[in-house]
């Protein structure tokens, strides 16, 4: 499935009728939620019928308004977060199950309809969108060429509104493949704050830090935004202007994982790195935000995208005492975290802190998969995380700053 995005040029009245549908949708989602609260052991299709009870109550005629696989994908989303909530129960996760919560309103949100309530020209440079809201046709800025799929393979259209004006997101059938060389190289990823990454041959990524670069601007937009009345117009623009800068922070923190990601599938025909349980790291009230702005989750989630795309093996290992074995002797070697140069008093091998660990990441990605040549390169099923660290049993946390 492939989403391209484009921005929606329009006017103010266009504007406010997408505003109405994107309110519409949430209320939807939210008396589905409240629904089923009321009514325990009800399902996902009794989620559905809901959505025509609601059309059809005169109570809310703005619901009718709405296109009605608009209202039963606002329903599925209801059904997600619940079915979300009980797998995590199910799965016995640790602390809070995500017990689902109530939408309200704000900056950002979206509306999705399916296969009706929208229409493409001929051109496909334009968009209608023909429902009870009437928020007629608008112009589509993007990069994407739409003319290479046909109209059956779009089975989605997403309205997102976000602080900087509002875009439709396409959702097509289409799987992506590409093709590239074997390599015949291995590479393993120890990730970090000093830097973002240290791969096994030694090479540094340096950790761009988007929040902290612009941590001084955000300050001074949000003490603005204190000073100002409530219901007020001034400041809808301050808190217009402070959400544009978050987004800015976002794009440039998703750009470089994309482009950072590409560039190291591309490189090799092996990616191992650390399984890293990001959300228990960040407890650490001291390296929260840090750790946040590294965005180590979605940099993992790009390389796997990638690996798919372009046919290689990407592994994730536990990190337990990675950075405390020594990758040439295998003997472990006690550390605290000032300490970034790594000396074996075993066998004298010296080498950097983070390089010791990629390498030792390497391997436990290499023991997982076996030995990949230069001729194995392809999508493999793997059961990630079974290998078990050497020398030592699997327990502890690794510290962020290893």
């Amino acid at each position: 499935m492939l989403v391209f995005e484009a921005k929606l040029e329009g006017q103010d009245v266009q504007y406010q009728a997408l505003d109405e549908a994107i309110r519409t949708a949430r209320f939807v989602r939210n008396s589905c939620l409240r629904y089923w609260m009321d009514n325990k052991g009800i399902g996902r299709y009794d989620l559905n019928k809901f959505c025509a009870i609601l059309a059809a109550n005169t109570e809310f005629p703005w619901v009718a308004k709405l296109n009605s696989m608009a209202r039963q994908a606002s329903a599925e989303r209801a059904w997600s977060a619940i079915a979300r909530f009980f797998d995590n129960c199910k799965k016995s996760k640790p602390g809070k199950k995500g017990f689902p919560r109530f939408k309200k309103e704000q900056t950002h949100g979206s509306v999705e309809y399916k296969t009706c309530g929208w229409k493409l020209s001929d051109d496909r440079r334009y968009i209608t969108f023909n429902d009870g809201f009437k928020a007629g046709t608008f112009k589509l800025w993007g990069t994407r060429d739409l003319h290479f799929y046909q109209l059956k393979q779009f089975k989605r259209v997403r309205v997102v509104r976000r602080a900087d004006g509002y875009y439709a997101q396409f959702c097509i059938d289409q799987e992506r493949v590409e093709k590239r060389e074997p390599t015949g190289k291995t590479i393993g990823l120890d990730v970090g704050l000093n830097h973002f990454y240290t791969d096994s041959e030694g090479n540094q990524i340096e950790n761009p830090r988007h929040l902290r670069k612009s941590e001084k601007s955000l300050k001074r937009l949000q003490r603005r935004l204190s000073k100002t009345k409530k219901g007020s117009k001034n400041r809808v623009k301050v808190r217009n202007r402070l959400s544009k800068k978050h987004l800015k922070v976002s794009r440039q923190r998703k750009d470089f994982a994309v482009k950072l990601a590409r560039c190291v599938v591309q490189s090799a025909d092996l990616v191992a790195y650390e399984d890293l349980k990001v959300r228990n790291m960040v407890r650490n009230r001291h390296l929260a935000q840090s750790i946040s702005d590294a965005a180590w989750t979605q940099f993992r989630q790009w390389v796997e995208y990638f690996g798919k795309v372009f046919g290689v093996v990407t592994v994730a290992v536990p990190p337990h005492y990675t950075s405390q074995n020594c990758s040439n002797c295998g003997e472990g070697v006690k550390k605290t975290l000032s300490t970034r140069t790594h000396v074996c008093p075993h066998c004298g091998h010296t080498q950097d802190r983070d390089w010791n660990a990629a390498r030792n990441i390497l391997e436990l990605g290499l023991r997982t998969v076996g030995h990949t040549g230069s001729q194995v390169s392809g999508d493999i099923d793997l059961c990630l995380g079974e290998a078990t660290p050497p020398n030592k049993p699997s327990r502890g946390k690794r510290n962020p700053k290893e």
